[in-house]
């Protein structure tokens, strides 16, 4: 039998560079999730004021909110749309501009009582 082979500190061995701090995360991280947090706010104003009584001129609030998303969806490329991307980028757009669309047309057409 062999003897057992020692460790040796005249071995080279690659030197391994230290990790590098990772950069602090700002919040949001894409112009896209900033987009969707001021949508977001005025989503919760437009609800507030449904809440308060001026029902139609809230459900024109989230309307606008909702297309313009859409718009912000279309216009952003994937890598910066953020939060607004949920889903591909034709389906999102179709259906935040169906929903907004459809919001704006029932808060048009039901009548005052």
């Amino acid at each position: 039998m062999s003897p057992p082979a020692e460790d040796s500190s005249e071995e080279e061995r690659p030197h391994i560079e230290p990790p590098l701090e990772p950069e602090p995360r700002r919040y949001p991280s894409t112009i896209g999730g900033a987009f969707y947090i001021a949508i977001l706010a005025v989503a919760v104003i437009s609800l507030i004021v449904v809440g308060v009584g001026h029902w139609r001129l809230g459900i024109h609030g989230l309307a606008g909110c909702l297309v313009v998303a859409a718009g912000l969806r279309f216009g952003l490329p994937d890598r910066d749309a953020g939060m607004l991307a949920v889903r591909a980028k034709w389906i999102d757009v179709t259906l935040l501009t169906a929903l907004g669309a459809a919001l704006w047309f029932l808060a048009s057409t039901v009548p005052s009582a």
